[in-house]
């Protein structure tokens, strides 16, 4: 089985210039842990929940709700987004997937081709397939 046999091809996605309070409220509200980042269809970046709970430390701080989403707002995309991406083809086996994300301890793959994000496979992904199975 192939990764493009498993992967979403409709992912939400951020570019680089957008609030921080953007991808806040898609994860909250889409209950999505990961989101790719793309200049024009590029992808160049990844945003997680880990992300956003590592740049909330205001409200660790004692912010309320509204002095953080405030806070959130002044924040951009470019500035807290992991740049050092793991990838993968379409065209690889799920085991490839799999084992990839297990090797580096991540829960999704951006899915990749000629440097152009076409997926993403996650973990809910592979575990769905399996159960199909």
């Amino acid at each position: 089985m192939k990764v493009r046999d498993v992967m979403v091809r409709d992912v939400a996605t951020l570019n680089l210039e957008d609030e921080l309070s953007l991808a806040n409220d898609i994860i909250q509200l889409g209950r999505i842990r990961h989101l790719p980042v793309v200049e024009g269809k590029k992808l160049v970046g990844i945003i997680s929940e880990r992300d956003l709970f590592r740049s909330s430390l205001a409200q660790a701080l004692g912010y309320g709700t509204r002095a953080t989403r405030d806070l959130m707002k002044t924040i951009r995309i470019k500035d807290i987004m992991v740049t050092d991406l793991v990838t993968i083809s379409p065209d690889e086996e799920l085991k490839v997937a799999v084992r990839k994300m297990l090797d580096k301890k991540i829960g999704c793959l951006p899915v990749v081709q000629e440097e152009e994000l076409i997926g993403l496979i996650t973990e809910t992904d592979v575990l769905s397939q399996y159960l199909k199975n």
